[in-house]
């Protein structure tokens, strides 16, 4: 079976190439995204999602979106490319892969204030693909370096999708899972649904079923009770950011599920690329978490679950504090408590 490949170009090379994550489970959908205004909704819509994906579609769609003017001034080009790369890193505030991946960007445009237009969207093309090639390098290291922890018969809690579909590679999370699975050890993996959008049951339980490996959802309420069974042997999640202390914004209920693995003594790791620690956040406190359209909770699939004027929390994000993180394994390397964050590892 062909891997999943939720963020790459276009075989044409105009365009970024998504798998629509707003139609699985039950349609697999791929769409090609040439303007910034069909990038910046399908970032902000979830069509694609994960915080390497959304960075790793930002730089592809970037270059694809300033196709049509590469023959205007040079000046004019140069505005344009910071302007649109403005636009992408504000359509979702929490997951630092977005604005780093347009700092990056935006930082090739600034070097190459003598280029033509053609030669600086050339320069953006490279560099675009550069960042999608490394982050599949960053999931292949992330799977490394967590394997040792994924031991045969292992029972995995998950939260929220940070598998293939939220990067460009295997995952973040589920890299060491798959690459367990790769080398013959009996895996299974228990997937909080996780509301409001489900992503746990409709994106992790269809790509670990695509991939041969024993999945069951959890309502997000139950995994406390198993832990307290003794049926989960560690959690690994993914990560949006990682503030310089450690703390950690996820997926919202990332928080009760740290809180439940520490009370019984189940590890809990999170699972980020390098890219995705953010040293200039001091700590969790200061992580904006995005608040999202109250719909999401009264809707499920445009039927209503709750009274149409009932008030509405949906923050996108909490913020897991450090000191119930059992270590943070990124692709430079496993990290522990004091979360110093240096690279070379130590």
């Amino acid at each position: 079976m062909q891997p999943i490949r939720a963020v790459q170009w276009s075989p044409t090379g105009d365009a970024v190439r998504i798998i629509d994550q707003r139609r699985l489970p039950g349609e697999y959908i791929e769409r090609d995204l040439r303007t910034l205004d069909e990038l910046c909704d399908a970032i902000a819509t979830l069509a694609v999602r994960g915080a390497p994906a959304i960075g790793v579609a930002a730089a592809i769609g970037l270059v694809a979106s300033l196709l049509p003017f590469v023959n205007e001034d040079p000046r004019l080009f140069r505005e344009r490319a910071r302007a649109h790369a403005s636009m992408l890193a504000g359509v979702r505030p929490t997951a630092v892969n977005l604005p780093w991946a347009m700092a990056r960007m935006s930082a090739l445009v600034q070097s190459l204030h003598a280029a033509s237009g053609p030669q600086l969207l050339d320069a953006l093309r490279r560099e675009a693909t550069a960042i999608l090639d490394e982050d599949r390098a960053m999931c292949n290291a992330i799977g490394a370096n967590g394997l040792a922890f994924v031991v045969d018969g292992a029972r995995v809690l998950t939260h929220c999708n940070a598998g293939a579909l939220a990067t460009a590679g295997i995952g973040t999370a589920l890299a060491p899972v798959y690459l367990a699975h790769a080398a013959g050890r009996v895996v299974h993996v228990f997937a909080n649904e996780t509301r409001p959008l489900l992503q746990g049951s409709r994106l992790t339980a269809w790509e670990l079923a695509r991939a041969g490996i024993a999945c069951t959802i959890l309502t997000d309420a139950m995994a406390a009770a198993l832990m307290r069974a003794g049926e989960i042997d560690i959690v690994l999640v993914g990560a949006d950011r990682v503030a310089a202390n450690g703390d950690t914004a996820n997926k919202i209920g990332t928080y009760a599920v740290a809180v439940a693995a520490r009370h019984h003594h189940v590890p809990f790791y999170v699972c980020a690329p390098w890219s995705t620690i953010d040293h200039a956040t001091s700590n969790g406190d200061a992580i904006v978490i995005e608040q999202r359209d109250p719909d999401e909770i009264r809707l499920v699939h445009g039927a209503a679950i709750a009274p149409r004027d009932a008030v509405v929390r949906n923050p996108a994000f909490d913020v897991t504090p450090a000191a119930l993180i059992t270590g943070v394994i990124t692709d430079k390397g496993v990290y522990r408590a004091p979360y110093l964050f240096t690279y070379p590892h130590g």
